[in-house]
């Protein structure tokens, strides 16, 4: 049976804290989401907003939690469990999101956008192997 490091789990959760702080660079270079949220009605630029909020402060606290908190990642708990459940449920759907419905041909094509959408890619890809791998981990554990 295989082991994920520690030392694994804190560069993703360095990595997670990354793109919670790299995500307004990116709406607004690359996806220039500002002015399409303008088009919006007020109360749906509300929600597009809020939700934008929600989703940088998930990669920020799942950062967090890997960074400071690994040790009780890798303990065989419930709570444990769910965590590293939910995290790499976040980050598989965000990877099989990322693949079925966002058209990556859409990227500017300035060089940077293009080589940050494949560290972007990744990195999210590390993150989903990372936390499955550790939910992987406990299954054993749990059904023995």
């Amino acid at each position: 049976m295989f082991t994920i490091p520690n030392w694994l789990i804190v560069v993703a959760g360095i990595g997670q804290i990354f793109t919670a702080m790299i995500y307004p660079y990116i709406r607004h270079q690359v996806f220039d989401w500002y002015n399409d949220v303008t088009k919006l009605k007020p109360l749906n630029q509300e929600i597009a907003k809020t939700y934008g909020r929600y989703i940088q402060g998930l990669n920020f606290s799942f950062g967090l939690i890997a960074i400071f908190l690994y040790n009780g990642l890798q303990q065989n708990t419930r709570l444990a469990f769910a965590l590293t459940a939910l995290i790499a449920a976040y980050w598989t759907g965000k990877v099989a999101t990322q693949i079925t419905y966002y058209p990556m041909y859409t990227i500017p094509k300035k060089w940077h956008f293009k080589i940050g959408s494949y560290f972007m890619n990744i990195l999210f890809m590390l993150f989903a192997t990372v936390f499955t791998g550790l939910v992987i981990q406990k299954l054993k554990f749990f059904f023995t």
